[in-house]
């Protein structure tokens, strides 16, 4: 994409090129034949953790970069850009491995991490319900303990690399609360639903996860028993940001393929980019962009200076997801009929944009986290 990355490093700028580099050889090029049929690229996330792509935020110690989380978010919109499923695939990993790294022991920080940020395993992050969706609180699965550890039974939703991920994060109610759990895949009475069948972004599977009398080792726990609802809260402040830095590259993506079209199609016997109505658009475009990257940076940067940012990443993700469905439906709008079919990939990026308003919390749910931050009462 044609963006000038903000780096505090040389050596950010050295990663920006080669994720630019990846993205163009590796990535876009198979976007839209495998999102035509379906197919996830596993494949993908491994060339990802062995470039060290999917550890960028976390510390070197155990496998990461130790970037800081600025960095990683350009990173994502990148890939994003190229490839929503790839993008997005990587924040919700990035999501998945944030409850060891920033509440597991040593012990599991040692065990687990090296593999989770290495590239040879993909998480999923089990939070919603069927019936609890922004409601996380009211969620039902249960852990209950046993003499060797915690039986788990109940039903997961949504879940972004349901059926295909190496681990699975997952809140749980126990005596305590909710608590926390790192799940390997592959375990007894561990089962899928089939992918649900979604408007767009179907090379991402979204699927639920079936507990019933899953046994896990006291080990499993992370963090302390009825903890978890903090630390799934902790969690999702930074995937909020995730989703920001997708949107913005999705919306990236969609104006640069706008204004190329603008600019080779003529009519009347003039590029339609000289015309106000079009160049007016592109400019409403650029400008919405450009402030929803601020934004996610913005608030970036207060998470890596150890400040508060809860509500800056509500703000982000909530203005870069609505600008990035208004900047994919005015695309579809500047390539007319043409923006309509699937031989242009405008089309598919207005499909993809309107998820980007729902995960990680829904874009009301960001509105009454602002709005509770506005008027809390010290």
């Amino acid at each position: 994409m044609n963006v000038d990355r903000v780096s505090p490093t040389h050596e950010g700028y050295e990663l920006f090129e080669l994720v630019r580099e990846l993205a163009a050889k590796e990535v876009q090029p198979r976007a839209a034949a495998d999102e035509a049929a379906g197919r996830f690229p596993r494949e993908l996330f491994t060339l990802l953790g062995s470039t060290g792509l999917l550890g960028l935020p976390y510390p070197e110690e155990y496998g990461g970069a130790g970037l800081p989380y600025e960095v990683y978010l350009q990173v994502v919109e990148e890939l994003a850009g190229a490839w929503l499923a790839v993008g997005l695939g990587l924040s919700v990993h990035t999501l998945s491995c944030f409850p060891l790294a920033a509440y597991g022991t040593p012990a599991q920080r040692e065990e687990h991490l090296p593999s989770l940020l290495g590239g040879e395993l993909l998480g999923a992050y089990c939070l919603s319900e069927p019936q609890s969706g922004s409601d996380a609180a009211a969620l039902t699965t249960r852990a209950t303990p046993t003499s060797d550890g915690y039986t788990v039974d109940g039903v997961k939703a949504w879940t972004t690399h349901g059926g295909v991920a190496d681990f699975y994060t997952l809140m749980a109610r126990t005596d305590e609360g909710v608590s926390c759990f790192h799940v390997p895949a592959g375990l007894d009475g561990l089962s899928f639903a089939a992918p649900e069948r979604k408007m767009g972004m179907r090379s991402s599977p979204t699927a639920q996860v079936r507990f019933e009398g899953v046994g896990l080792p006291p080990q499993a726990l992370v963090g302390t028993p009825g903890q978890g609802f903090r630390i799934a809260m902790s969690a999702l402040d930074g995937g909020r940001l995730g989703i920001a830095a997708c949107a913005v590259g999705l919306a990236q993506a969609a104006f640069e393929t706008a204004t190329a079209y603008a600019r080779e199609r003529r009519q009347f016997g003039s590029r339609i980019a000289d015309f106000q109505g079009i160049g007016f658009l592109l400019a409403d475009m650029a400008t919405q962009i450009a402030a929803a990257r601020a934004l996610y940076l913005d608030a970036a940067r207060s998470r890596d200076a150890g400040r508060p940012y809860g509500p800056k990443a509500a703000m982000a993700k909530l203005f870069a997801t609505d600008m990035c469905m208004k900047v994919t439906t005015d695309a579809v709008q500047v390539l007319g009929g043409y923006g309509y079919v699937e031989d242009f990939p405008v089309e598919r990026f207005m499909r993809e944009a309107k998820v980007l308003q729902i995960v990680e919390g829904t874009n009301q749910i960001q509105r009454l986290v602002i709005s509770r931050a506005l008027t809390k009462v010290e």
